[in-house]
């Protein structure tokens, strides 16, 4: 038996549920425009990464915390709209459909950098790619066989699923499954409040 079982861990704010429901009617309109190899997100896994740490120790989360929780407590709770349809790499290469996001973005993008200077101290690597604010809908197994996609690029503007206000955020930890990866909370870390 082994002493370390490691923990696939990620850092992430989570939008609520009337935006997760908004974000799978806008999975549903794009289901019927696209065919191929596409893996969808399920609804109550979208949520906006800022740190992926990929495996961790248990005994990581207390150091963890130790670098996130003072910096989400400086910070006011960010107002975010969620709109627009996007892809990773590009519409040549498309390997992830996202949404995007507006509002409070360079705070958002402030915490990020802010959350991975802090956590470098204690260790962790930092980020080498720019940190691009949105949610993920699906992933794309395979260009070949996609079609669709130029259809729902040319509305890409047209698709919106709401504003919420982020008010913390959230370790997960992720279990991959054959049905798909289940997140469970390790920890929670406000952001400032009052106003």
């Amino acid at each position: 038996m082994t002493e370390f079982e490691p923990i696939r861990a990620f850092l992430a704010i989570e939008p609520p549920e009337a935006v997760r429901q908004a974000m799978a009617a806008v999975q549903n309109r794009l289901k019927y425009c696209m065919s191929g190899a596409i893996s969808w997100v399920r609804p109550e896994g979208i949520h906006l990464t800022l740190k992926f740490f990929g495996n961790i120790a248990e005994t990581d989360v207390d150091r963890i915390s130790a670098a996130v929780g003072p910096v989400a407590s400086r910070f006011a709770p960010l107002d975010l709209q969620v709109r627009q349809v996007g892809l990773f790499p590009d519409f040549r290469r498309p390997r992830v459909v996202w949404m995007g996001l507006e509002g409070d973005i360079s705070a958002l993008k402030a915490l990020q950098q802010e959350v991975d200077k802090q956590l470098a101290r204690y260790g962790f690597h930092r980020e080498d790619r720019d940190f691009r604010a949105h949610l993920t809908l699906a992933r794309i197994k395979s260009s070949r066989g996609l079609s669709g996609l130029d259809r729902v690029m040319k509305k890409s503007d047209g698709y919106e699923a709401g504003r919420f206000r982020a008010a913390g955020l959230t370790l997960f930890r992720s279990d991959l499954t054959p049905q798909g990866a289940i997140y469970s909370k390790l920890a929670g870390y406000p952001f400032q409040s009052g106003e």
